[in-house]
């Protein structure tokens, strides 16, 4: 995969998995949160998992943004601290996040990265104050047995789209040198209204993540 492509997935893909992670790590209190009144302006993160597998199940977490606000800078673990996540180095993969966001930041809209491959496509492209990051993973296809013994091949392939607002890029960069500002990019996120952040889809699982005004999950 092209460097740019894996550094701006590297930038789109750590912030929105840390917010999935944190709504999950936060569900407890949002089970409570729920049987309060809420304010119809107030906006909600949503994590939702299905399984594909034939016992499978399906994963639902609500969180309202103004209570992980409060609660995350109380958490202390690992490498959440106050509030923010220290990141091992600002690099990935030899690309300079900080470099690239700051170039992402100040170039006019357009799709900078198409790439089309054997392996994986790849689209990242910035617009109307969003990023935007399709890859496509083509798995080498496997052989499975058929009734009368042979095998078939049987095609694989796994999908992440990624949509985030500009101004929640920023702000989790707002920390400073190897940290992710969480409790800014909530913030930020908040005032977003309605936006689709994460959808992942593979042979086993469907992953999104979005952030709205509803108490439930769709």
């Amino acid at each position: 995969m092209n460097l740019w492509a894996r550094g701006s997935l590297g930038i789109a893909i750590k912030g929105t998995a840390t917010l999935a992670l944190v709504t999950m790590a936060l569900a407890p209190a949002a089970t409570r949160a729920q049987s309060t009144s809420i304010a119809k302006s107030e906006q909600w993160i949503h994590v939702r998992v299905e399984s594909k597998e034939a016992k499978g199940e399906t994963v639902r977490v609500n969180v309202p943004i103004e209570m992980a606000e409060k609660v995350l800078p109380a958490i202390n673990k690992d490498n959440l601290r106050n509030g923010k996540v220290h990141i091992d180095s600002a690099h990935m993969d030899d690309v300079d996040l900080r470099t690239l966001l700051d170039a992402v930041r100040t170039s006019r809209d357009g799709e900078y990265v198409t790439v089309q491959s054997n392996e994986n496509d790849v689209r990242v492209a910035k617009s109307n104050g969003y990023l935007y990051i399709h890859v496509t993973d083509k798995c080498p296809s496997k052989k499975a047995a058929k009734e009368d013994g042979t095998k078939a091949a049987v095609a694989k392939e796994s999908r992440v789209e990624v949509k985030v607002p500009m101004k929640v890029v920023d702000a989790l960069f707002s920390a400073g040198k190897d940290q992710l500002d969480i409790v800014a990019a909530l913030r930020a996120l908040s005032t977003n209204g309605d936006t689709e952040l994460v959808t992942v889809k593979d042979s086993e699982n469907t992953v999104r993540v979005w952030v709205d005004s509803k108490n439930i999950a769709d």
